[in-house]
């Protein structure tokens, strides 16, 4: 019970006051995201205006003078939402997203600061890529800007696709919410947060994942929830144990993780299979989807994970960074990695 301060006889129920608290930040909550859905799809519309009437006439010089007199006008009447930097981010926006109807979509979880992230990446895929992620995972803009910081676009198996087929993964991502294996792992996973000295044992890699749960679950996707360290199975009397067990929400189905010090070996998938299997058969829920495996190494051979089709098992190989080297050589080795799985799968296409 609550106490009333102007009649101290009067109580009021507890739970009634819970409930109407929540009532409030419902409807404030609501009401936020209706702005901010309002406000962006006003900036898109305001850069289409100045887009088509200004800036797509030929006249560029004469357009940014415009667009600097315009800003003074509005900034004196609305405020400092009209800068002329900001306008030439909504001109942007417009420009980048010419579909009204996606920027409807997307307006319900983005904010105007995630757009002004990613309005500028100049790769439509990879642009796309960032939105859809952002969306579906609920990521803050600080988030968004550590995705990319990080090259994670780079860094999943759809950068390496053929841009057809990248394409159409991100478009039954937007329709339907579906997350697939493609758009869930990464390789590399950046590690360097653990702090690991030069020299450590897969234990101390696993119990630093664990003392950094948090940051370890940020890298792997928002959607991943823990569920057991060295879960313990018995096959004919045998034990063994799985580093790291985890659930994602999205894909609906466990994940096995196994940290592997040293080189991918082509004995770690028959390992895998086993685990992946038992899974299968006393821990998979109804309704839940095959179990996966990700297999975690310091380093791996190309030539082996393209013989052993690992992903034909759900089995999936990354190699981790404990030591990142300078971001430019990171991303070059990546863009390689990248341009030797195109070529990969345009030979067994052509096969």
């Amino acid at each position: 019970m609550v106490t009333n301060n102007n009649d101290p006889s009067v109580f009021v129920d507890g739970r009634l006051i819970e409930d109407i608290r929540g009532l409030i930040e419902s409807t404030k909550s609501q009401f936020a995201q209706a702005a901010n859905a309002a406000l962006v799809v006003l900036y898109w519309n305001v850069g289409k205006r100045i887009n088509v009437e200004i800036l797509g006439n030929g006249r560029a010089e004469y357009g940014k003078e415009i667009v600097s007199a315009l800003s003074r006008q509005l900034t004196s009447e609305y405020g400092k939402g009209f800068t002329r930097s900001n306008i030439f981010y909504m001109i942007r926006f417009a420009e980048v997203y010419s579909d009204e109807q996606i920027v409807h979509a997307l307006s319900g979880q983005l904010s105007w600061t995630h757009f002004r992230e990613i309005i500028h990446i100049k790769d439509d895929l990879k642009r796309d890529f960032y939105a859809e992620m952002c969306r579906v995972e609920r990521w803050s803009t600080r988030t968004l800007h550590a995705k990319i910081q990080g090259i994670l676009y780079e860094r999943t198996a759809i950068s390496k696709k053929p841009a057809q087929l990248a394409r159409q993964e991100l478009e039954t991502l937007r329709d339907e919410d579906r997350m697939t294996p493609d758009l869930v792992f990464r390789d590399p996973y950046l590690l360097d947060f653990l702090g690991l000295a030069d020299t450590y044992s897969e234990r101390d890699l696993e119990s630093a994942i664990l003392v950094e749960l948090e940051r370890f679950l940020l890298e792997l996707g928002t959607d991943f929830s823990f569920v057991a360290r060295q879960k313990r199975i018995t096959i004919d009397n045998e034990d063994y144990y799985i580093d790291l067990l985890f659930y994602h929400r999205g894909m609906h189905c466990l994940v096995a993780i196994e940290l592997k010090l040293g080189k991918f070996k082509a004995a770690d998938k028959g390992q895998m299979e086993l685990y992946l299997r038992w899974l299968d058969k006393y821990e998979k829920r109804e309704g839940e989807s095959m179990p996966l495996g990700l297999i975690l190494c310091a380093e791996k051979s190309y030539e082996h994970v393209e013989l052993l089709r690992l992903e034909e098992n759900g089995i999936h190989i990354a190699e981790y960074l404990t030591d990142l080297p300078p971001i430019n050589v990171l991303e070059a080795k990546l863009h390689e990695a990248i341009r030797m799985a195109r070529e990969q799968i345009a030979v067994r296409e052509a096969k």
